[in-house]
């Protein structure tokens, strides 16, 4: 046992700290066992790209490494940093703050998903596309369901059939599958009556 058993509950190990729980307060630890961010915090999520997202009274900020409040608890939800940016939301609306704390895309969205080769997904009015990040909307809102860019190519549903779109929205493969996911090595399974095979990506040589 590295680190004896002490604490009322733990997470996972991120960026070399672990969340930890003693008294109903959350802190972190090293892998050392040593208390690196006394538990003080009402819960708290994982290290992501040097910051971790804290709640205090119901309300998320966000803390470095030192315990230093980078942002101080004022968002109804954090998500964790992805490409820079972080998803906040406010009064039932997603937008994005940079790692100093600043609102780089206003909360606008019905939801919005992590940034993934320089694009985003968000939903207007039941409807799913692609933001920068500047908040410009590079692919309209225009499909049931969408997922985050890989290998140059995202999965999107229409009429209960998914395909895959590349940056500027246009319909590689056109929509086909029951169920689909991302590219990975070239490869990537989809789904068709009942049954998974792999299909290949055309973008990758």
């Amino acid at each position: 046992i590295i680190v004896p058993p002490q604490f009322d509950d733990i997470h996972e190990f991120s960026e070399g700290l672990a969340g930890v729980i003693i008294d109903k307060k959350w802190g972190y630890i090293d892998k050392t066992g040593k208390i690196i961010v006394p538990p003080q915090f009402d819960d708290i999520h994982e290290f992501s790209e040097g910051l971790a997202e804290v709640k205090i009274n119901d309300k998320w900020g966000l803390i470095d490494k030192t315990v230093k409040i980078i942002v101080p608890p004022k968002f109804d939800d954090i998500g964790g940093f992805s490409e820079g940016l972080a998803i906040v939301r406010i009064n039932g609306k997603c937008g994005y703050i940079d790692k100093t704390g600043n609102v780089v895309i206003q909360p606008q969205f019905d939801y919005s998903d992590d940034f993934y080769e320089e694009l985003a997904v968000v939903r207007i009015n039941g409807k799913f596309g692609f933001i920068d990040k500047t908040g410009k909307i590079i692919i309209p809102p225009q499909f049931d369901k969408a997922y985050n860019f890989n290998e140059g190519l995202a999965e999107v549903k229409i009429n209960g059939k998914e395909g895959y779109i590349d940056k500027t929205g246009k319909m590689i493969i056109t929509p086909q599958f029951d169920d689909a996911s991302s590219f990975n090595k070239g490869l990537a399974p989809v789904k068709i009556n009942g049954k998974w095979g792999y299909i290949r990506n055309p973008l990758v040589k």
